[in-house]
């Protein structure tokens, strides 16, 4: 990452002094040239120079040194319930960003025109409009069902590379990772196989909605605004309304958990979020909201439950790698491996890369690494 000094900042600094770049110079024992280059963004001073800049001027380093960011990789992750995603989760994640940079030019020509919802707000009759807008994009009914596979085409479409990967039921702070890299304009988005169909079908409609809105990827409100986006594409208000009408005339708060599960089966998603899409909408109609116990929710939830998609997708499990590797290529349009492919060969690139840029296993690596070096 490119950095430069603040030069304003320097010569204020050198100005209430009444030195010269010159007397600068000779105090760190430098050049005058090399001050002038500092200056100009031409050069950077090593780090004892450094030292001895900010202690000569008074200067801390935030005020002494600015950040070029641009090339910075912006990493959102899909976090798994309530778990923290703490500063060691986002170097890693930076650091895999930058281990990706060398694979963009092996990538096809990426679209110019792309799908982009600009003035992204929760507002429920806002994000009504942009779940409906896209349903209708995609050729989908406001009462159909939404498979995971509607959405694929859209990262395609919008410069997102999907990278399926089989992380297990992992019990960590991720369940999809997305990394965008500002100056190359591609986000590679890295999504869980070994999930359950209506748990993936939310992480791709939420991962769908940092593509469409790459300024509020890496915030909180990014998160907040993406699982918003999530639920109203899965569940848009006609069938929320539907779903409410059939729960007023239950009686009993089992009976409406029932009913919850019964839409939950229809549209194939958590019956997490049936709920909270319920609650959304009466809570937009001024209409009463449900008063039921979440942790009951929860319990049927996790007592019924869908296949994951790798034990869809694979027979037997885990897949052979030529098997995982079309399965990226074909079912999930991803250009991904063919990329990686020619990057290996025309850099020599041994299975530690693989490892470090998928975070899976060594053994799992030079399996996926000797395939694509046939």
């Amino acid at each position: 990452m490119q950095k430069n000094l603040h030069a304003d900042a320097i010569r204020n600094a050198l100005a209430e002094r009444g030195l010269t770049q010159k007397d600068l110079a000779s105090q760190i024992g430098v050049s005058a040239q090399a001050v002038t280059n500092w200056l100009k963004g031409v050069d950077f001073p090593r780090p004892p120079a450094l030292l001895k800049l900010a202690a000569g001027l008074h200067l801390g380093f935030d005020e002494l040194v600015q950040n070029n960011d641009t090339g910075r990789p912006v990493v959102a992750f899909r976090k798994k319930g309530n778990a923290k995603t703490g500063h060691a989760h986002i170097k890693q994640a930076e650091e895999m960003g930058l281990l990706l940079k060398p694979l963009v030019p092996c990538l096809p020509e990426q679209q110019a025109l792309r799908t982009l919802i600009t003035s992204p707000s929760t507002n429920y009759h806002k994000l009504q409009a942009a779940a409906s807008q896209t349903r209708q994009r995609l050729g989908i009914g406001e009462h159909a069902e939404m498979g995971y596979e509607s959405l694929i085409g859209e990262f395609r479409s919008s410069g997102a590379i999907l990278v399926p990967v089989m992380w297990g039921e992992k019990h960590e702070h991720k369940n999809a990772l997305h990394i965008r890299l500002p100056e190359e304009d591609v986000t590679f988005i890295l999504i869980n196989l070994d999930t359950r169909i209506e748990d993936f079908k939310f992480w791709m409609a939420h991962e769908l909605a940092h593509v469409y809105t790459p300024e509020l990827a890496g915030t909180e409100e990014g998160e907040d605004y993406a699982d918003a986006f999530a639920g109203a594409l899965l569940f848009p208000e006609p069938c929320v309304e539907a779903c409410y009408q059939a729960i007023s005339r239950k009686r009993n708060e089992q009976s409406v958990i029932k009913a919850l599960f019964s839409c939950a089966r229809e549209h194939l998603i958590s019956i997490n979020t049936v709920y909270r899409q319920v609650q959304d909408f009466a809570r937009a109609r001024q209409l009463p909201v449900l008063k039921i116990a979440e942790n009951k929710l929860h319990a049927t939830r996790n007592h019924f439950s869908g296949p994951s998609v790798s034990e869809v997708l694979f027979d037997p499990l885990p897949p052979a790698p030529d098997v995982y590797i079309a399965a990226c290529r074909h079912q999930f349009q991803s250009d991904f491996f063919i990329a990686l492919k020619k990057l290996l060969h025309d850099r020599d690139t041994g299975p530690g890369y693989l490892q470090q840029i998928l975070d899976i296993s060594i053994r799992d690596a030079k399996a996926i690494h000797e395939e694509l070096r046939h």
